[in-house]
């Protein structure tokens, strides 16, 4: 049989779990999270929080947190986001910065071979998503610009402001101090750099 070798996080085995009110469901994933061997310290907890709730408290402060090297677990892979778009592109983003993802119960690992293989796919798709994501959104506003309207939210950031992260990230900051600089969320910071 052959043995599948590994890639040892260097950093520090991290855990999140996201629970409805449901009880049951909360206990079931930090019985499983703490199988892993994740200690209560390095456990990020979101209660009563949608998956379809970009922002969640304790999933932007783990971002904030996160080093390269470290490692962080899941029960489920459906833990990271509210669809499969934005569960690869937040494993692709934290791939991007030297993390590690781990699901249990889908059997991901990205500190072995075949799991670091599975996140480049996973990549992949992100980028993908992304340049469906940029395509509609360009479509949607041209139409919309034809028609006479200008709709969407408000933007966090102006360009100004945008070209200052592109040039801090490139410039090696972490993305908890540009957006600390900006005053901006973490997750805010991701999402502009990834549309760059």
């Amino acid at each position: 049989m052959k043995k599948v070798s590994s890639i040892a996080p260097s950093g520090t085995l991290v855990g999140y779990a996201r629970c409805s009110t449901d009880k049951q469901d909360e206990a079931r994933q930090l019985t499983i999270l703490h199988e892993a061997g994740i200690s209560k310290h390095a456990l990020y907890v979101d209660h009563a929080q949608s998956g379809a709730k970009t922002s969640r408290p304790a999933f932007d402060k783990m971002l904030s947190n996160l080093e390269p090297g470290d490692l962080v677990v899941v029960a489920e892979l459906d833990r990271f986001g509210r669809n499969s778009g934005h569960v690869i592109t937040t494993i692709a983003d934290l791939r991007e910065r030297g993390i590690h993802v781990k699901s249990v119960a889908d059997g991901v690992d990205s500190t072995t071979d075949m799991g670091e293989a599975m996140m480049g796919f996973l990549a992949i798709m992100a980028q993908m998503e992304r340049r469906f994501i940029q395509r509609r959104t360009k479509s949607g506003l041209a139409e919309a610009k034809a028609q006479g309207r200008v709709g969407g939210r408000p933007r966090k950031l102006d360009d100004k402001k945008i070209k200052l992260a592109i040039r801090l990230s490139d410039e090696g900051e972490k993305a908890k101090d540009i957006a600390s600089t900006l005053g901006v969320s973490v997750p805010t910071v991701y999402r502009y750099l990834a549309l760059a």
